[in-house]
């Protein structure tokens, strides 16, 4: 890990005084979600709970401490993605990927902050000690370093550490879908036209597992219930992926470079449980009125909108009568 720039993890800084991604003193803030982004689909009153549920904020109240600097960076990226959000699928496929990462990494590390800061003030009402696991410090402070890029002179060579992919997507103009997993680094957004998936730091390991599904899918509009499943087979890979990212970092006269290693380590994936999974994909399709029971049936394949259980044909969205 670079010495050389900002690291809360090493010291657990979250204070409302210092930039969230510099650890520069000041005043300044900004919001977690970019506000173009709250007016457009005027979601800033509607409220996300914490992960043990028992705290929650509405979307306009997350705000983190940042410098002028940083302010101005992501204000910049915005006006970048805004403007390809304007063309649809097209337009955020052109976009480079390390600005989609930094870009979605700027929202899941802001919820991941809150996070952090709720867990602290949860400990020291307590009277205990706010800590984190060695792993987690080195994951996150990982993370941190990376989204750093954006202002800071850090690039990555070879291998990409995340998982991202856009492709186009079917909703009601007025629908937009948004879901994370802070802790493991995990977004998904889906409006009209288009819809990604992004897997911050899996170093392209989830994308390659999938890649089989995502070669069918190309010329297709995805059906939001697809969009769903995708997903999930994302969120569960990511549960049963038994493998730690490994970086080589190295200061070099022009800044930090990261580079993914993989030490001859082939990523294993543990047992794929239909169970688990079939839970996990009835949370994301209730909204169709899909119970678990409805996918996994005795003496069936598994429900899929995806593929064609007998033949693995991939399912034309067309086809697929649920509404949008």
């Amino acid at each position: 890990m670079s010495q050389a720039l900002f690291n809360p993890f090493k010291d657990l800084i979250f204070d409302e005084h210092f930039c969230f991604l510099t650890g520069a003193l000041t005043n300044e803030k900004m919001t977690v979600f970019p506000e173009w982004l709250l007016n457009h689909f005027k979601f800033g009153e509607e409220r996300i709970e914490m992960m043990d549920k028992t705290k929650s904020y509405t979307y306009a109240d997350l705000k983190v401490p940042c410098s002028v600097e940083v302010k101005a960076a992501f204000d910049a990226l915005d006006l970048k993605v805004q403007e390809a959000y304007k063309n649809g699928f097209e337009g955020m496929a052109s976009l480079d990927q390390e600005l989609l990462f930094q870009w979605t990494g700027r929202m899941v590390y802001g919820l991941l902050y809150y996070e952090m800061l709720y867990e602290r003030d949860r400990l020291l009402k307590q009277g205990e000690e706010f800590e984190l696991a060695g792993a987690l410090k080195e994951r996150f402070g990982y993370f941190h370093l990376m989204l750093q890029s954006i202002i800071e002179p850090v690039s990555f060579i070879g291998k990409k550490p995340w998982s991202i992919v856009v492709f186009p997507l079917k909703y009601s103009s007025d629908i937009f879908s948004y879901r994370d997993d802070a802790v493991n680094l995990m977004f998904q957004f889906g409006v009209n036209g288009f819809g990604f998936i992004a897997c911050l730091q899996d170093n392209g390991v989830i994308r390659e597992n999938q890649n089989e599904i995502l070669e069918k899918m190309e010329g297709h509009v995805l059906h939001p219930v697809q969009f769903e499943e995708l997903y999930a087979r994302f969120h569960y890979s990511d549960y049963i992926l038994q493998y730690k990212p490994e970086y080589k970092i190295e200061n070099q006269e022009h800044g930090v470079v990261i580079e993914v290693e993989t030490n001859g380590k082939q990523p294993v994936f543990g047992l794929w449980d239909e169970n688990i999974f079939a839970q996990l994909l009835s949370n994301y399709w209730q909204v169709y009125g899909i119970e678990r029971d409805d996918i996994l049936k005795f003496q069936k394949p598994p429900l899929s909108f995806l593929e064609n259980p007998y033949s693995k044909d991939f399912i034309n969205p067309e086809s697929i009568k649920l509404p949008f």
